[in-house]
């Protein structure tokens, strides 16, 4: 295959193949799933309870309906950045970390699997410190640490599987949470008094419209941007492109409702919290620790795949255990108490790379696999670098200027700068050659 031949999507997996989920290479046609098995992982993921505790900070700084319309607003964004990410990788059978390492060069990819798998790494850490809070608030517990630490384990333990054995897990712990945040809100209806009543609560003005937005879209963007790890095994691809859309919105929508209607009625913008002042401790636990466990198998998929790119190894599995153990041990320190700043610093870095992957796609390889060999993908990819690093600019400074929603606007620079300056860098070459 020379280095600009179409890709073969239509052969079967390699024999041999070190790792069935080809963390280094597209997937093949054989290798394929149907749209539900994506929908469905997926959805395991946008169920993640650290969505509604932001959901809950936001709402007490805004007040329920000002929050309502930042939330609808989140949620749209984030549901076709996700599903335009989605299609593009159903497209070539790429993950994101390739799809970047061609859109960027393989110095950029890097940047990009340090950048991605990192921001999992802390998810990873936030969720495990969720778990072990959750544990000793509900059983009084003051050590917490080895609930920690086994859970961080047990939790890479699907993830080492492959993607197989997170859809199975998906599939169970979805409705029984959809389910329990159900009832949570019918619960809120009745203790606020009815929906005039949650309306009407005001919020303490602690956040700039700014900020709220970076971080409502935040909490799903470093996830979101790596659906493509994930849609590379759908077909077929427009189907996988509404399905991402439909559900990422409606579940992401919701899960920021739930957290918002359960801090506007009771006032704790904890949900583990606010399930355990109800007195839901063996079934608050056990729900919420299998939600936690979809999002972080998820998780962990996501870094070991990233760590695979980032050091060329055809084998995710290795990563996997190194990034579960750097996250245990960023939990156990105290990462959960800096989840703002975190947030903050995500809706600004990650929103443009997928901006510039969206542009690309979209605007400079005309919607279709360039079908370049990922071994000869350029050092660097100058048109990429400098779109996202104009995205990134964008969202930085809009961020501290208060103005507008600054990931969309990340997103939306990255991607008009991406064909511009593939284009300028055409004329540059082309007068170069006729010196």
């Amino acid at each position: 295959m020379t280095a600009t031949e179409p890709p073969r999507n239509d052969v079967a997996a390699p024999p041999g193949a070190v790792d069935p989920d080809y963390p280094l290479e597209r997937v093949p046609a054989g290798s394929r799933r149907g749209p539900a098995a994506v929908a469905i992982v997926m959805a395991g993921f946008c169920f993640f309870t650290p969505t509604m505790v932001t959901g809950g900070q936001v709402t007490a700084a805004f007040g329920f309906s000002a929050y309502l319309a930042a939330a609808a607003i989140a949620s749209l964004v984030l549901a076709l950045y996700v599903a335009t990410l989605g299609l593009i990788s159903a497209r070539t059978g790429l993950s994101t970390v390739l799809t970047a390492r061609l859109v960027l060069g393989r110095a950029g990819g890097k940047w990009a699997s340090v950048l991605l798998g990192g921001t999992q790494v802390g998810w990873y850490g936030i969720t495990i410190a969720v778990l072990g809070d959750l544990f000793g608030t509900a059983l009084g517990w003051e050590t917490t640490w080895p609930v920690v630490v086994a859970g961080g384990v047990l939790m890479a333990v699907t993830a080492y599987k492959g993607f197989r054995g997170i859809e199975l897990l998906s599939w169970v712990s979805v409705p029984l949470m959809l389910v329990l945040c159900v009832w949570i809100t019918l619960r809120s209806f009745e203790e606020a008094g009815g929906w005039a009543s949650l309306l009407a609560v005001e919020g303490d003005g602690s956040l700039s419209a700014a900020t709220a937005m970076t971080m409502l879209i935040a909490t799903f963007i470093s996830g979101g941007t790596q659906v493509g790890n994930w849609a590379r095994f759908s077909t077929p691809k427009i189907r996988t492109f509404w399905l991402l859309l439909v559900g990422v919105g409606l579940i992401q929508g919701a899960m920021l409702f739930f957290g918002g209607v359960g801090t506007a009625a009771f006032g704790i913008a904890d949900f583990a919290e606010l399930l355990l002042s109800m007195g839901l401790i063996g079934v608050g636990l056990f729900l919420v620790v299998a939600n936690l466990w979809t999002t972080n198998d998820n998780t962990a998929y996501a870094y070991g795949v990233a760590g695979a790119e980032l050091f060329d190894k055809d084998d995710k599995r290795p990563f996997v255990i190194g990034g579960t153990v750097v996250g245990i041990i960023l939990a156990v320190s105290g990462l959960g108490d800096a989840i703002g700043g975190f947030l903050t610093l995500l809706g600004t870095l990650v929103p443009p790379l997928g901006g510039v992957m969206i542009g690309t796609f979209f605007l400079v390889w005309k919607g279709r696999d360039p079908g370049t060999v990922l071994d000869a993908a350029p050092l660097v990819v100058w048109p990429g670098v400098i779109a996202y690093l104009l995205g990134v600019a964008t969202a930085f400074g809009t961020n501290a200027l208060a103005i507008g929603i600054p990931p969309l606007q990340g997103i939306l620079v990255a991607a008009v700068a991406a064909p511009v300056c593939s284009a300028a860098a055409r004329v540059v070459t082309d007068r170069a050659e006729t010196q």
